[in-house]
């Protein structure tokens, strides 16, 4: 491997710096000033205006980047363009290759390696776009000084000798390679001796949807009252979309309501070489099976959101490709992640997506089982709903914020140095909170991120709503948000018994569930005067008539406050009862919080010893919340063993959940023991998965207070970590919090992430983010650590940025 050119990038202290005195390490790069001074990463593409599939993919993929990493690298893009294709360009493309040019490439290679900001060359690889100048791209390659990432599009099985021999020279001249197949890098290992390190695979991106009604949006498109059976792309002969065409007499006779929408313009290269001969044909073929009715063209290159639209009100997606050796479909991938049951033909991208349920694959050009797998497929909807949902899960991992974060790793891990992942905080987003509230209440459980009435509604979620929109209103003032904080108080009142306690489950028809009385209700009481207590404290910002209803309906729980002894229900009772004291003080109050902070006290002492700093002899669900509450509870008394106890739990709790780069929470699969030393020691036996997003926001919020008290930037800096968590930065370096819809997942697993977005996960996102929003203001829109604590985290340097 060449030697490469190594950059240094020297910047100004940050905040921290300066403020702190922290000593400036010569060997760690520190955060640019400035965007402009950010490290770049050139990509080498076909892009739009060009109409063509890798043009699509990388402005999707730099869209991505932009969007997460966009205080990491700077994307510069270098368009591909021939003699006969050339666009015009935004001001923003300071390069352009044409492949027909032999000099073209020699200096474009200069430029490059003049450059001395950019880090990284990234080339979209298809054979297609280099084949009049293969060898002067090869030169091209060699001549860089730079690391050379290539993402083939295309991988070839059984290749000629010069085919090999064409991609082994590729392969010396490159750092690293991308595919988007486990297949096609089996093929380069077994057919092409490309070393398996070399390579990564990271599968084609796809969008992140709402998931819109099926009927709404065919009746806004003027569709209702149909089957819909859609392809899309770009058309030429090689969709086979005939195979569909003389399956449709069959499908009509037994659907006559059926629609085949045939969505997209011809490919640009094959309308300069041939015209519309293959539409044409097409035409002709519907004309002389009588389909007119039953086939529509589409002939438009549709807008992102019209086409997702599209996916979404399908109700069979059927790709036809009748090319074995097509490594990978975009068509495909969209198709799949909007909920399209989909029948397909077996390519090496269809075959390891779909793996037998979560589609149909048909033969190549086979009309006979394309239609027998259609009217099979229309006739189940149940199977449809299976297709649907394991396809979703099956996809999941390929949203393109995942695609931003497997690129952005690779680009850190070959950037000298010069590249620090610093993830992106989105913006708040209420959409799917409001979505889960109905007029009596929130519900609690979601289907993907579909509310699901069937599964009523908890105290605990109504209860941890109303604090997150109180915390909302107090950041925004949004008068919107009182519409909300009314609707939760008023279901945490019908859940108030005549006895002085609350049930907490609720049914659709808003009766109380027998589950009441098989489950212990002391934490969802303990959540309920937590969010009392918090209603109260904002009295100036809120009406008399609705704290005093607060005030009232709090009040008649208070006699049985000290019957709870479950550690968690006395630290939420805690929390509610120092907030509302922070307005009305109380002395029956402070006695109430005394009584439950020393029955903590003792369970503490009773359990604790040298290497184990904590109230029970396991740690579980909610850990930090009994550290925070007694802060809560020093906060309100002032009696100082609150205070110590409070810090060194909660340090303890931190040493056994934080990484060196990252927050791994207790799994829910197991609790950890005592006599465990820590995660990190127990991490050969300790299970992967089962983290849940409630314990890492509870965690960001006790961070938060912590830090308010005693102004350690380490709290800080551990909130930046477990925030990231939601945001990519876990094991599976996936997203857990979905931008598209305002909705968390609800848990992180060993292999996958539960994709269904209930109550619980988010709002406590939402509470996490307001905590961020908090604890970093808005006007410093760059957080920087302190480099002696990055130093601790195995050269890792993290930000926060503030996405408003």
């Amino acid at each position: 491997m060449r030697n490469k050119i190594k950059v240094n990038h020297i910047n100004n202290l940050s905040v921290f710096e300066q403020r702190k005195g922290y000593p400036l390490e010569l060997d760690e790069m520190q955060i640019p000033e400035t965007d402009n001074m950010l490290p770049e990463i050139l990509f080498i593409t076909s892009y739009p205006p060009r109409e063509c599939g890798i043009a699509t993919y990388s402005q999707d993929l730099i869209m991505a980047l932009n969007n997460k990493f966009n205080h990491s690298f700077r994307i510069q893009i270098c368009p591909l363009e021939t003699e006969n294709e050339k666009h015009n360009y935004s001001d923003e493309i300071k390069y352009i290759l044409n492949t027909d040019s032999p000099n073209a490439f020699s200096k474009l290679a200069k430029t490059i390696n003049d450059n001395t900001s950019i880090e990284i060359v990234m080339i979209q690889h298809e054979f297609g776009l280099f084949k009049k100048n293969e060898d002067y791209f090869n030169l091209f390659l060699n001549l860089l000084t730079k690391p050379v990432v290539i993402v083939f599009h295309t991988v070839l099985p059984n290749p000629s000798e010069s085919l090999k021999l064409q991609v082994q020279e590729i392969n010396e001249a490159s750092e690293s390679i991308i595919v988007m197949t486990n297949s096609s890098a089996q093929l380069l290992i077994n057919d092409y001796g490309v070393t398996p390190e070399k390579i990564t695979v990271i599968s084609h991106g796809t969008h992140l949807v709402t998931h819109s009604d099926k009927e709404i949006l065919k009746n806004k498109h003027g569709l209702s009252g149909k089957k819909i059976l859609s392809t899309f792309g770009l058309l030429s002969s090689g969709k086979s979309i005939e195979t569909t065409l003389e399956a449709m007499p069959a499908i009509i006779k037994k659907n006559p309501d059926v629609l085949f929408l045939i969505i997209g313009k011809t490919h640009p290269t094959v309308k300069r070489q041939e015209g519309e001969i293959y539409r044409e044909m097409l035409k002709a073929k519907v004309a002389e099976l009588q389909l007119e009715q039953y086939v529509r063209f589409m002939n438009i290159y549709l807008a992102l959101p019209d086409l997702l639209e599209y996916l979404q009100l399908t109700d069979i997606y059927l790709f036809t490709s009748k090319d074995p050796n097509q490594t990978v479909s975009g068509t495909f991938s969209y198709a799949i992640s909007c909920g399209c049951p989909i029948i397909c033909t077996p390519i090496p991208h269809a075959s390891e997506v779909l793996r037998n349920d979560a589609g149909i694959t048909i033969g190549f050009g086979n009309s006979q089982q394309l239609e027998e797998a259609v009217i099979n497929l229309l006739n189940d909807e149940q199977l449809r709903k299976n297709f649907s949902s394991n396809g979703l899960h099956r996809m999941a991992s390929t949203a393109w914020e995942n695609a931003a974060i497997a690129h952005a790793m690779l680009f850190e891990k070959l950037g000298n140095n010069q590249i620090s992942l610093l993830y992106t905080i989105p913006p708040i987003n209420l959409d799917h909170i409001k979505k889960l509230t109905t007029s009596f209440g929130m519900i609690q459980f979601s289907k993907i991120n579909q509310p699901d009435i069937d599964s009523g509604y908890t105290l605990d979620d109504n209860a941890r709503a109303m604090i997150a929109m109180c915390q909302h209103f107090e950041l925004t003032k949004d008068q919107d948000d009182l519409k909300y904080i009314h609707i939760y108080f008023n279901f945490i009142k019908h859940c108030l018994q005549s006895e002085g306690y609350f049930l907490n489950y609720v049914n659709e028809d808003r009766k109380f569930t027998k589950q009441n009385n098989s489950t212990n209700l002391a934490d969802a009481n303990g959540r309920a005067i937590w969010a009392l207590g918090y209603l109260i404290s904002m009295s100036d910002l809120l009406s008399e008539e609705l704290t005093e209803a607060a005030e009232s309906t709090l009040q008649s729980v208070l006699s049985n406050v000290n019957k709870i002894h479950s550690t968690r229900a006395m630290a939420f009772v805690i929390k509610g009862l120092y907030y509302r004291n922070t307005k009305n003080k109380s002395s029956k109050d402070l006695l109430l919080i005394k009584e439950l902070a020393n029955r903590l006290v003792q369970m503490y002492r009773h359990e604790a010893d040298e290497e184990w700093h904590w109230f029970e002899s396991y740690l579980t669900y909610a850990n930090s919340i009994l550290s925070e509450a007694m802060l809560c509870a020093w906060l309100a008394t002032g009696e100082l063993i609150y205070k110590e106890i409070a810090k060194s739990s909660f340090d303890f709790l931190l040493s056994q959940t934080f990484r060196e780069n990252g927050i791994k929470v207790i799994s829910n699969k197991t609790w950890l023991h005592k006599g465990t030393n820590s995660i990190q020691a127990a991490s050969n036996n300790y299970p992967i998965g089962g983290e849940q997003p409630i314990d890492v926001a509870y965690t960001i919020i006790a961070l938060s207070k912590f830090h308010d008290v005693f102004e350690d930037e380490g709290y800080l800096y551990k909130m930046e970590m477990s925030f990231n968590w939601f945001l990519g930065n876990n094991h599976l370096n996936q997203i857990i919090y979905n931008p598209c819809t305002g909705g968390c997942y609800d848990g992180l697993e060993e292999n996958y992430v539960n994709l269904n977005q209930g109550a619980e996960s988010t709002i406590s996102y939402l509470m996490a983010r307001l905590a961020i929003e908090k604890s970093f203001p808005s006007e410093q829109k760059i957080f920087q650590i302190p480099i002696t604590l990055r130093a601790n985290t195995n050269k890792k340097k993290h930000f926060l940025e503030l996405n408003e």
